[in-house]
Parts: C-alpha cells; sequence; structure tokens
C-alpha cells in the first residue's frame, strides 16, 4: 500500500511526535509513505475565514503536486491532520464540481490541479485498509487494563458530505481500533464536541471551559486517558486541564506503537 503523504505544518514542529509515531506504524503495517515534494500549508485553519479562493489555491497547489508524483494514474493521499485533511477534500470536492472554480483556483495555485486524487486520513487508512484482523495479529503486548475514550473532535468526521467515512455524530472507527488494541473503551458523550480549536490564544477562556467540560465527561466514564487523532484537539486537552484533573492525551498512532510491541528489526 503506498501512499503520498501531506504531514501537515503541525506535525513538523509542536506535535512532532504524532508524525513520527505515524510513519514509525506506517512502516510496522506495511503502509508506505511518499511525502509530498514541496509541500506548502493547507491554509487552516484561519485561511478559508480570510479569502475563500485562496485558501482553496493553497490546499489545491498540494493535490496538484501529488497528482506529478504519478501522473499515469490516480494518487491516494493520506494525511494525519484532521484539518489538513478537511481542507484538502474540501477542495477536491469543490474544484470537481465546478470547472470554473478549478480554473480560476489553478490560476491562484500555479499550477494545473485535476483533483483527481483520492484524500484520506491515517484512521480510515488503517481501518478500513490494512484492517483491523491484520492489525490485531500483528500485536505483541495487549492494551489490557487502560480504560480509555476516543476523542475525534470536530473536524475529523464533519462535515458528513466532506468526510464521509465515519458517523457524523456517533463515529465508532478509533473505538473499535482501541478494542482491537485490547484497550477497554466505554462510549461517552463528548467524543464529537468542541475543544475550542484555534481559540487557544484569542479565547483562553473558552478553551479552558470547553476542556474542562470534556475531561469531566472522560472522568465520569471512569477514562484513565483521552485518545485523539488531531494536534489542535491533543495541545488543547493536554494544556486546558484544571489542575486538579490531570488525565493523560495521546495519540492513536502512540497506542498502536506501544502494542505493537519491539520494533522489526531492519
Amino acid at each position: 500500500m503506498r501512499y503520498a503523504f501531506y504531514p501537515g505544518c503541525a506535525q513538523e514542529s509542536s506535535a512532532r511526535e504524532y508524525r513520527l509515531s505515524a510513519e514509525v506504524v506506517c512502516r510496522e503495517l506495511g503502509v508506505e509513505l511518499e511525502e509530498i515534494p514541496r509541500w506548502n500549508c493547507c491554509g487552516a485553519s484561519s485561511g478559508h475565514f480570510l479569502n475563500e479562493e485562496l485558501s482553496l489555491a493553497l490546499a489545491a497547489r498540494n493535490l496538484a503536486l501529488a497528482e506529478r508524483m504519478n501522473p499515469d494514474q490516480p494518487v491516494s493521499i493520506v494525511t494525519i491532520c484532521p484539518a489538513c485533511y478537511l481542507r484538502l477534500k474540501t477542495a477536491q470536492v469543490r474544484l470537481r464540481n465546478s470547472p470554473k472554480l478549478r480554473q480560476r483556483v489553478e490560476k491562484l495555485a500555479g499550477l494545473p490541479c485535476e483533483a483527481k486524487c483520492e484524500v484520506r486520513h491515517l484512521l480510515d487508512v488503517l481501518v478500513n485498509s490494512v484492517g483491523l484482523e491484520n492489525i490485531e495479529g500483528r500485536i505483541r503486548s495487549k492494551l489490557e487494563g487502560f480504560k480509555l475514550v476516543a476523542y475525534y473532535g470536530c473536524y475529523l468526521v464533519r462535515p458528513p458530505e466532506v468526510a464521509a467515512f465515519d458517523d457524523p455524530e456517533d463515529p465508532m472507527m478509533m473505538d473499535r481500533l482501541l478494542r482491537a488494541l485490547g484497550a477497554d473503551v466505554p462510549d461517552w458523550g463528548g467524543k464529537v464536541n468542541c475543544c475550542g480549536g484555534s481559540l487557544t490564544l484569542s479565547r483562553p477562556d473558552l478553551v479552558s471551559k470547553l476542556v474542562s467540560d470534556l475531561i469531566e465527561q472522560a472522568l465520569e466514564v471512569g477514562a484513565q486517558g483521552i485518545v485523539v487523532a488531531c494536534a489542535m484537539c491533543h495541545y488543547n486537552l493536554e494544556t486546558g486541564q484544571k489542575r486538579r484533573q490531570k488525565l493523560p492525551v495521546l495519540y492513536f498512532t502512540e497506542l498502536i506503537r506501544l502494542a505493537l510491541g519491539p520494533l522489526a528489526k531492519s
């Protein structure tokens, strides 16, 4: 399985551990990631509020670069950031549906873009393409005794007409993955509630309230940790907790890596 890999800006800096764990997990599970050459920021999370066509052009340039990686056949792009996933997928859908818009966006991007690339989040790839049975068969250290809640946040499965790979109100893909790893995964009401997203600096009071509510909901079902698939969610949930809460926040890729046990010898 080979994919064009779009890392995204946060995974190059504040969420470096997310990228590293994703790359190791993919290598261990036979998923080949080839980084898109000269990729640029997708415009998340403020670009689309300021200039719609420019934000589409930022994402479209990455789609165009991925298409150039293998001009003879459609390319599949995988990303690990829900915001990047939403921006790339939105551009793909919009450009496919409007040739006139595509012409304007191509001019801004400076590259032709047919928008034929399939855009997927790594969670979708691992669960639906690699398969839970295959992952379960590779596990050496089951996560038995760990009670974890899956937190999807706002972007990963919404809006459904764009994301379209899990239920937008009650997604279960990460729950199923964590159960395959051996963890106890209780249902809870906060899995798609907002954490405050990019309001960390502009509205820390709002982020603090949203995060506190999420942590309390997780604690109410006995969670020992929260599992995320988003760097922004990870940052907000980890830093926005009150002193008395202190609930660990982990990327789903880190837990897969832990369950796979010692690295295979190269």
